[in-house]
């Protein structure tokens, strides 16, 4: 199989060379040595090698290699394929997001094996065959992107080699600082290992313990990370030089053995107490179980020691005990939970249900996507290039009339895939729909959709308000409350902004309302001032009255009460009623400014108001003053608190000086909660001083 793979490679990769001047299939057999003899692949992976390097730029063998080598092979290839497609513009920015559309691609685990071998091998020939740009570009890459991967598989032999190599080429001077101080102490370190170990071993075999001895020196690459986070020097690094006695017992006694020599080691030999790990007592969550001491020899010289059981050292190389977490690498536990997937079903090739599970997990809850620049997207499964255009901006997201997929004219629902390239068709004459909302999946773009349409409906309600006023003063007539419930009933209207925007596009006809005034208009009784001048706060019909206290709901405006713009009150607010002369009831806040004057200098126009319990319908104006320090990104910040509240501003004003923000900021919400929760939040940013409410 493996023979009739490279022939077919052979073929098509004729005269192809690499930069070396040398064949391309050069770097086939690379790779596929690396597949079979250090990571110990199938025959078929070994094969997809070739097939892969032959089929990139012959898509018509993708049917071939299937009829000829099986499903198996072809679904890695066709992986494989996928992953060399990859071209991240800058790793260091999105660099989980790339390693995800990689283990994404990799519907097969064997995929992502022999995508780490190609890697290693293209860093083994770096040198010889790319130029200065490409060796910096490749060993980012490297570092970012499969270093992590590599880890994450206990592929540590490989981890290591790539680290090295990428760090040769982006600091070689650091990187022959390190080589050069371990070059200088290698004779000493075989002195000290043979010096160490010798009592040690002697010690072992009179005890009767069966054992085996590894010693190792630290890769570069982590002997140079050490140094950087410790703030040490080469031979400061305590654990450069590393013994590990991996003791042969049975299960049922193999924690007494270790102990047993963890005393023989630290009787010989002086212990660093705070260097001690026991993870045999309370083994690590990823199952981890080893002792590790360091001692100081009679030279003065630190050695660390690790003691385990043969079981536990397979566990720890081999098996599920993810090596890389105790290295202290970040990851997500999707991520991680797949990728011990990948080492069971490697190792138990008979039980693979439950790896499949994983996998159909993490490849379903989440697409990555690409702009036409190049930059990565990562969306949530189902997501639509309405969903796309949210993601790279709100206001392309508002104008989106639809886009381009793999350069094909698509609809804005139009579901996305992993890996496609979008386009996104904009207008300025766009705006967002209701039926937007059953199609995106995407919380930012509901969340703006919903926004946009409240600010819509907002612009009408006022609209319609306005045209409704400008008539009834030409009819020279008013809307009672009575007449202005009839009327919500006779449309089955509830709210006060939905009759509005009836009115504005023109659902409820303006002459409707105006044949129902004059047919009521016998029925009804004008209201007179009394003598004072003083409207009588009995004017207010029965249902808005619950014995001495007015109620009030969002009927507010034209049914005798209306709120007072000096304070601005909200639903929850402590309130109190002024019967004004022109414009009926006027609602205070207690902590109003005028409060204190009006309460004390015309107690008998003081009416008991409450709010109620439905009025959070209401839409309501408050304004937030504040000062803050002068600090990056904190008007990015202000808006992303008033977005992830839902609530929409209706002005923002803000001037520096001094080096100090003072602002004024108006938003529109439906209660005094809603204001309370704003305050919080804003409370909180970064370099805020005070936030209050006017």
């Amino acid at each position: 199989m493996v023979r009739k793979a490279r022939d077919i490679a052979v073929g098509k990769l004729a005269g192809i060379v690499r930069g070396n001047g040398h064949p391309f299939i050069e770097h086939a057999d690379g790779v596929a040595g690396i597949v079979e003899k250090e990571v110990g692949l199938s025959q078929q992976a070994v094969s997809a090698v070739y097939l892969h390097e032959a089929s990139r730029n012959h898509p018509e063998l993708q049917q071939e290699i299937a009829g000829i080598f099986g499903e198996d092979v072809a679904l890695m290839v066709a992986g494989l394929n996928k992953i060399s497609t990859i071209n991240p513009r800058d790793t260091r920015l999105q660099a989980e997001n790339y390693r995800k559309l990689i283990v994404s691609y990799s519907s097969d685990p064997a995929v992502i094996l022999i995508k780490l071998a190609d890697r290693l091998e293209i860093m083994r020939s770096l040198t010889a065959c790319f130029s200065a740009n490409e060796q910096v570009k490749k060993a980012t890459e490297t570092l970012m992107l499969y270093v992590p991967l590599a880890h994450q598989l206990g592929l540590y032999r490989l981890k290591s080699q790539m680290e090295d190599l990428s760090f040769k080429v982006l600091q070689p001077e650091d990187y022959r600082l390190v080589v050069n101080s371990l070059k200088a102490s290698e004779i000493e370190r075989d002195i000290i290992i043979k010096r160490f170990a010798g009592p040690l071993e002697k010690a072992l075999k009179q005890a009767g313990i069966k054992y085996e001895l590894k010693s190792r020196t630290k890769a570069i690459y982590s002997i140079w990370r050490k140094m950087q986070v410790q703030q040490l020097g080469v031979d400061e690094v305590y654990d450069i030089l590393a013994i590990r006695f991996i003791i042969d017992a049975e299960p049922e006694n193999e924690k007494e053995l270790c102990w047993q020599v963890y005393s023989i080691v630290t009787q010989m030999y002086e212990p660093i107490p705070e260097r001690m790990r026991d993870w045999i007592t309370v083994p690590k969550e990823s199952g981890y179980e080893s002792l590790h001491i360091t001692v100081k020899t009679p030279e003065g010289r630190v050695v660390e020691v690790q003691i385990r059981s043969r079981r536990m050292d397979v566990v720890a190389e081999y098996g599920v005990a993810a090596h890389w977490t105790y290295k202290g690498l970040q990851h997500e536990q999707v991520l991680q939970d797949w990728l011990v997937g990948i080492r069971k079903r490697l190792q138990e090739p008979g039980k693979e249900t439950d790896v499949s599970k994983e996998l159909g997990s993490f490849i379903s809850n989440e697409v990555y996507v690409f702009t036409p620049a190049g930059d990565l997207r990562r969306l949530p499964a189902g997501a639509t290039v309405l969903d796309f255009a949210f993601e790279i901006h709100s206001n392309v997201g508002i104008r989106c009339t639809g886009g381009r997929i793999n350069g094909k004219m698509s609809q804005v629902r139009d579901v996305l895939q992993t890996g496609d390239t979008v386009e996104i068709l904009t207008s300025k004459n766009q705006k967002p729909s209701k039926d937007w909302l059953g199609f995106v999946v995407s919380g930012k773009a509901k969340n703006k959709i919903r926004q946009k349409l409240r600010e819509e409906e907002g612009t009408q309600a006022a609209a319609g308000r306005e045209m409704l006023e400008r008539r009834l003063k030409n009819w020279k007539t008013d809307l009672s409350p009575e007449d202005f419930a009839q009327l919500m009933k006779r449309y089955k209207i509830k709210q006060i902004n939905e009759f509005y925007t009836a009115i504005a596009n023109e659902s409820i006809p303006l002459q409707e309302i105006k044949t129902f005034l004059l047919q009521e208009k016998d029925e009804k009784t004008e209201k007179q001032l009394p003598a004072t001048g003083v409207p009588e706060p009995a004017s207010v019909p029965a249902k808005y009255r619950d014995d001495d206290y007015l109620i009030i709901d969002d009927s507010f405006g034209r049914i005798g009460f209306k709120l007072a713009k000096c304070c601005n009150p909200v639903v929850g607010d402590k309130v109190f009623g002024f019967v004004s002369v022109k414009d009926g009831i006027k609602i205070h806040r207690m902590s109003c400014p005028n409060a204190e004057r009006l309460l004390t200098q015309y107690p008998y126009r003081i009416q008991k108001v409450k709010w109620r319990e439905s009025a959070t319908s209401a839409t309501f104006q408050t304004t937030i003053r504040f000062t803050a320090y002068e600090e990056m990104g904190l008007v990015q910040e202000i808006g992303d608190v008033v977005s992830n509240l839902s609530l929409n501003v209706r002005s923002f004003q803000f001037s520096e000086q001094h080096g100090k923000i003072s602002g004024r900021l108006q938003v529109a919400l439906n209660s005094n909660k809603q204001v309370d929760l704003l305050l919080f939040h804003l409370r909180k940013i970064k370099g805020m001083i005070k936030a209050v409410r006017e």
